[in-house]
């Protein structure tokens, strides 16, 4: 059985435990200029470098046979992590174990020589992998069908694409024999068909038993794939449990940090400019937290003015959610899967309209649009406006929307001149969280369903087949 095995210590893994890790922490020097090294090596008595911990005991088990999902912000360790599993690192503290042969799909086409041919490149990184000639020989034809590069396997892999190049080596990284898989991101290779085909291989090879580490900062990848989940913040695990409820911690700790940085960004606008309206409302009056929110929501807003546009005869001052219970969603709200949720737009006429639509569209990470609503398709008149006139525009709706981040851009335009007074584009995000009873979203959204199922007993007989 080949492992790796890095520390110290005599505790015995168990039969069942494929990847243990116990206190294992990673510390590596950084100098700040390149001359400091030099300078340490000629002065063997001084430091010249500081220490940077990017993993501190880290304590963790992998069961045979499970698919263990890895997510956290860019820097809080997960390739290193991967890394020291893999066996390209090593560990300054602690004991890693690691039982079986491991492949990785760690930087694809790193061990490929861009003068060689594709074909002489999958016996190279073959063999690397811990293949023999003669197994190479045997998969080739496989290797070479599921790349599907054509006649460029026997071209230099210099002339490659990029797409094509990681084609390649992912082919030949899953068509090796091993009982660790790592994947760090590597579904985003290639076209949108061979995305799917990488999907389908990886989870044949998960039904097969391997034991699988999965990184990647899509959150439906990490339900559809794995059964367990950790988020790694800072070098430590943060969070470990089921997919659902780590990617909403994740989704939580994320949204902290975005609250935080608009924060920071309004109370500097704040400090270098005169107090403003709003603040003087605050001071002057007792007001409701989603009015507040309402009044203060501007300064949060994506005001790019490549993406926003419009004739002027309208602002947007406000936009916020409220939750099913009325209470405000936050700055970057987040929601549960398909309860009832309240958008409030609030718009200042400038200019006189005889009548106007107010309405947003819901869009996924990819730009494409999910949901559409306004004022004019729901059959609700916006007559007469008028000049300096504020209004509230309230949508109650729920969410059936897969899992993830999307975007919500709003809008207010003329209906009977068709032309648009404001549109603000994604200047909210809305994180929607995955369903309570753990039921898995194929689409792009959730409609309600009855099933009824009827046994024929013959051809004039049947009896339904009661629900268990």
């Amino acid at each position: 059985m080949i492992g790796i095995v890095y520390g110290e210590g005599t505790r015995q893994m168990d039969d069942e435990i494929v990847i243990s890790l116990s206190n294992v922490s990673k510390c590596f020097r950084r100098y700040g200029k390149p001359i400091d090294r030099l300078k340490e090596a000629l002065l063997s008595k001084k430091d010249m470098a500081e220490e940077f911990w990017v993993l501190n005991d880290l304590n963790l088990e992998v069961k045979r046979g499970e698919t263990l999902g890895i997510i956290g912000q860019n820097g809080s360790g997960k390739s290193t992590l991967l890394q020291m599993i893999a066996g390209t690192m090593q560990p300054t503290k602690g004991s890693l174990k690691v039982r079986g042969q491991v492949s990785a799909l760690l930087e694809l086409g790193s061990g490929f020589n861009p003068e060689f041919t594709g074909r002489q490149n999958v016996f190279f990184n073959g063999r690397i992998l811990g293949l023999s000639h003669k197994e190479i020989e045997n998969r080739f034809d496989t290797i070479a069908a599921f790349a599907d590069i054509g006649e460029y396997i026997d071209h230099p892999v210099k002339t490659y694409s990029s797409g094509m190049y990681v084609r390649l080596a992912f082919s030949v990284a899953v068509h090796v024999d091993s009982e660790v898989l790592i994947i760090d991101e590597a579904l985003a290779v290639g076209d949108v068909m061979f995305q799917h085909r990488c999907m389908r291989k990886i989870k044949s090879l998960m039904s097969s038993g391997i034991t699988t580490l999965f990184v990647s900062h899509d959150s439906n990848a990490v339900r559809a794939l794995c059964s367990r989940a950790i988020m790694l913040d800072e070098g430590r695990i943060f969070a470990t449990g089921h997919p659902d409820q780590v990617m909403n911690q994740y989704l939580k700790k994320i949204t902290d940090l975005e609250i935080c940085r608009a924060d920071k960004d309004s109370s500097t606008e704040e400090l270098s400019s005169q107090p403003s309206e709003v603040d003087s409302v605050f001071r002057h009056s007792s007001i409701s937290p989603h009015e507040e929110a309402l009044l203060k929501s501007r300064t949060r807003f994506n005001l790019d003015p490549l993406s926003n546009r419009g004739n002027g005869k309208a602002d947007i001052t406000g936009i916020i959610i409220l939750e099913n219970s009325g209470n405000w969603a936050g700055p970057v709200p987040i929601v549960p899967f398909n309860e009832r949720i309240t958008i409030i737009v609030r718009v200042h006429i400038l200019k006189a309209m005889s009548s106007a639509l107010v309405g947003f569209l819901m869009k996924d990470k990819n730009g494409y649009d999910i949901l559409g609503i306004n004022t004019y398709e729901e059959k609700f008149k916006l007559e007469s406006l008028q000049v300096d006139e504020q209004i509230d525009v309230s949508f109650q709706l729920k969410v059936p929307v897969r899992p993830g981040a999307y975007g919500l851009s709003v809008a207010i335009a003329e209906t009977d001149a068709s032309v648009t007074s404001l549109w603000l584009d994604n200047v909210v995000t809305l994180q929607v969280l995955a369903p309570k009873n753990g039921k898995t979203i194929h689409g792009m959204v959730d409609i309600p369903v009855e099933v009824q199922c009827y046994r024929r007993l013959n051809r004039l007989q049947v009896e339904p087949v009661l629900h268990q």
